[in-house]
């Protein structure tokens, strides 16, 4: 059985408790299929954490019970320390972003805003106030007497976040805000909000199933996969110290070699893969014989390497060669495997290599995960 190692040293103990913390939770809607299973979370006061994972793999069910919109099947959710079970959605002082936006159209932008003020019963003077805050917050001063359909939409959604901010709330919950938004919009409101967040230093916990906007944006990331929470950690972390097979492959782009362990030397591991044998740090706990997969990131594959510079140094043959702007994307068949890719900067001497070359190819043991064996993608192979 494989069994998980920590290659990551154990964060400093925090001295306060966690703002949110989910222990045990699962929910199931049918009472047979679990949509989150045994769901072991915190989140630090003032974090900006992301939950990550394709569609079905409970992100949006775990928002919605931390909410107060669904009911747990099992375990416990604690706010500040205390169960928030038996409270309603409306004590428990969260704001709320959506996808889309769920602005009142027959109301001003003001008006929209003002909302949640009144149904907290604030003073008018005070929600004025307020409301004037919120909307310099979202750089949308003298915005208040327009209706949400003359806004453009990132305007819109930036009603939608000062909204959820206007009652100063220490947490807040946002589910794909920024998903009906096209690129260049997504990518300027993924700076909003973090500045936003870093101005007031509330606790967020963001939805995405785009890998690129956690990874901008989070402090953290929990990757979560099939209703199970797979690895958290912050974004360079996952990225370069995957401890499974399903994050190496969710997050980022990476070359996937299965095998089995021949030899196991201290933290490095020896893998068979093919006719060859490709040495790795050994992050899973495993035996001789025992099934594996490498991960290896395409931008730590060097070719052509001077000879005896590297322990994994492989021939391989070139099929394809990609201009992709800032870089050339080199695909070539080693190690047995077909559609292994290595990047490389696009600079003056590059052109050394032709499609259909046999080259060599080279990485160090640390840039080359041993992980579960996760099981082969179509066209990996074995």
């Amino acid at each position: 059985m494989v069994r998980y190692l920590s290659m990551m040293p154990n964060p400093a103990p925090s001295r306060h408790p966690p703002h949110v913390e989910f222990g045990g939770v699962s929910k199931s809607y049918d009472g047979r299929v679990l949509a989150v299973r045994d769901l072991n979370l915190a989140v630090r006061r003032g974090e900006f954490l992301s939950l990550l994972g394709p569609s079905g793999s409970g992100k949006t069910t775990i928002l919605m019970m931390l909410a107060g919109f669904e009911t747990l099947t099992s375990g416990a959710i604690r706010i500040d320390g205390r169960s928030v079970h038996a409270l309603p959605p409306r004590r428990r002082g969260i704001g709320m972003v959506f996808q889309d936006y769920a602005l009142f159209p027959h109301m001003t932008v003001a008006k929209n805003l003002s909302f949640p003020l009144e149904v907290r019963g604030i003073d008018p003077a005070r929600q004025s106030e307020l409301v004037d805050r919120a909307l310099a917050l979202v750089r949308l001063e003298g915005f208040g007497g327009r209706r949400p359909g003359q806004l453009s939409g990132g305007q819109r959604q930036r009603v939608a976040i000062a909204r959820a901010l206007v009652f100063e709330p220490e947490l807040v919950l946002m589910d794909e805000p920024l998903g009906a938004l096209d690129r260049h919009l997504r990518e300027e409101m993924q700076y909003e909000i973090r500045r936003i967040h870093r101005t007031l230093g509330v606790t967020i916990v963001y939805v995405t199933h785009d890998q690129q906007e956690a990874m901008v944006m989070s402090d953290r990331i929990a990757v979560l996969r099939d209703g199970m929470l797979e690895q958290a950690a912050p974004p360079e972390a996952l990225y370069e110290e995957p401890e499974r097979s399903f994050v190496a492959r969710f997050i980022g782009e990476n070359n996937r070699l299965h095998g089995r362990v021949a030899k196991i030397r201290d933290e490095l591991c020896e893998v068979r893969v093919g006719d060859e044998t490709v040495t790795g740090l050994r992050v899973v706990e495993c035996s001789e014989g025992d099934r594996v997969t490498l991960s290896i990131r395409p931008e730590r594959v060097e070719i052509q390497p001077e000879a005896g510079r590297y322990t994994n140094d492989f021939e391989a043959h070139l099929e394809q060669i990609t201009f992709v702007g800032d870089h050339l994307r080199l695909r070539m068949e080693t190690c047995g495997r077909e559609g292994f890719i290595a990047k490389i900067p696009n600079v003056l001497g590059q052109g050394r290599v032709l499609e259909g070359d046999r080259i060599r190819v080279g990485w160090t043991p640390t840039d080359c995960r041993v992980l579960d064996h996760g099981g082969p993608r179509e066209g990996e192979g074995e």
